[in-house]
């Protein structure tokens, strides 16, 4: 697996370059500090994980690089945050790791649960093991 991930980083890094020696310049939110390189490979280029699964987030990640990639996923990602917010079924427990899992997950299931689509600068993980609780049902692959 880390051959793979190694792989995909390279690639990630070639086609970051690639993109900056063309002038194309991704944009981001205002309040992203820190640009998070996920992006998407060329079509073809992505491994699909057999089996149920969800991506969350890894723990152990610096908190600013789980914040950036949360701000990411629900900005950019296009994930659907809403239930993250005050009040919503996945707000509790009011935990970055929590958050993070969730919007992580969204965007996995969203853009194909592809390796690549879990990547958020090396803070998300793919797991076999349902990450819901209580009222807060993450989606997932078949």
């Amino acid at each position: 697996m880390k051959r793979k991930e190694l792989i995909v980083n390279g690639l990630l890094v070639l086609a970051w370059s690639i993109v900056s020696a063309a002038g194309i310049v991704p944009q981001e939110k205002v309040e992203s500090a820190t640009p998070i390189s996920t992006m998407s490979p060329p079509e073809g280029n992505m491994t699909f994980i057999d089996g149920v699964t969800w991506c969350v987030a890894r723990p152990g990640v610096p908190q600013e690089d789980l914040q950036n990639a949360l701000d990411w996923a629900c900005g950019q990602g296009a994930a659907d945050c809403t239930p993250l917010q005050p009040g919503g079924h996945c707000y509790q427990p009011d935990t970055l790791l929590s958050h993070a899992s969730y919007a992580f997950n969204i965007f996995y299931q969203q853009n194909g649960n592809s390796d690549i689509a879990c990547n958020f600068g090396g803070a998300g993980t793919i797991i076999k093991r349902d990450p819901s609780f209580g009222s807060c049902k993450f989606l997932a692959s078949e």
